[in-house]
């Protein structure tokens, strides 16, 4: 799986943080991300349907 190193800023840290742990929805901020970044995917790509943008092969 490909690293990547990004920047974000500690308000949006502090409100995934809250979603991390023991009694959390996610075990770390690496899983948390990884959904975050899936379900912002999914979105797009419902816009994109939503505007004809989308090949059938997706």
């Amino acid at each position: 799986m490909p690293k990547i190193s990004v920047e974000v800023p500690a308000e949006l840290l502090e409100d995934l943080d809250g979603h991390v742990g023991e009694d959390g929805k996610f075990v770390n901020r690496s899983e948390a991300i990884r959904a975050s970044v899936r379900k912002t995917l999914d979105l797009l790509d419902d816009i994109d349907e939503r505007q004809g943008r989308l090949d059938d092969e997706q």
